[in-house]
């Protein structure tokens, strides 16, 4: 059985899979474009590294305690590909994705939160460094602690599901309570968009607005350029990107 998410991963890396789909402006000019196939192929990494390494399935639950980065979607597309559910706030998850690993283990989370569940609490801690060139983590890891850029890349470029995501199952629940299922994702979760957009999203709005826009834009076969909140949105960046349509 399929879901929204499955038959979205398909199209991206169909059709013009080499088109631009996923453009990320950082601090110190950083740039990074992923193409469908390209963007495929690190969601199918990570999946392969949640289902193989960690033991991910259906059902199960990963909190994603990352700003809106490029990476973060992909850790989103590949939850949802295996239909996991994905958590956004504070609450109970079997995985922790965080690019602040420290606090996993007691105190305050990434924003300041309280951290009520340590590090043992969790299946696994994976540490993401959102530099676009991170090899490994820059520094020390706790004991168990994995390393996602140094790891994602042993695994696979292409996926296969061990077990077929539940449709019915919860992919994800919206600042305001509203609760998705994994059928709902492109039907309701996801923003509604032109078709062929190539839409602006601003990172400073946070990570569920930012998969929100990114599902819709993707759902109409159009493309993402997120900016860092440091980068300045020029006249020259927007027509150097092509962004238009709403």
């Amino acid at each position: 059985m399929t879901t929204p998410a499955v038959q979205l991963m398909n199209s991206l890396r169909s059709g013009n899979s080499t088109a631009p789909r996923l453009t990320w402006y950082g601090p110190d000019s950083e740039r990074v474009e992923l193409s469908g196939r390209v963007l495929d192929n690190w969601v199918a990494k990570t999946s392969n590294l949640l289902q193989d390494e960690l033991d991910a399935s259906p059902g199960m639950s990963i909190r994603l305690a990352l700003p809106a980065h490029w990476k973060a979607m992909v850790w989103a597309l590949a939850s949802w590909q295996l239909g996991l559910e994905t958590v956004l706030e504070g609450g109970r998850a079997d995985f922790l994705v965080t690019a602040d690993p420290a606090p996993a283990s007691g105190g305050d989370g990434p924003a300041g939160e309280a951290q009520p569940h340590g590090q043992g609490k969790y299946d696994a801690v994976i540490a993401v460094a959102l530099p676009a060139l991170a090899m490994r983590w820059p520094g020390e890891l706790a004991a168990g602690c994995l390393d996602y850029a140094a790891e994602v890349r042993l695994h696979g470029d292409v996926f296969l599901a061990h077990a077929d995501p539940d449709p019915l199952a919860r992919a994800i629940a919206g600042a305001d309570g509203s609760e998705y299922l994994q059928q709902d994702l492109l039907d309701g979760f996801a923003a509604r968009h032109d078709e062929g957009v190539r839409l602006h999203i601003p990172a400073g709005h946070g990570l569920e607005p930012a998969l929100a826009n990114a599902l819709g834009a993707w759902k109409q076969d159009g493309s993402v350029v997120l900016t860092h909140p440091d980068v300045e949105l020029t006249e020259k960046l927007l027509a150097a990107e092509r962004i238009h349509g709403q």
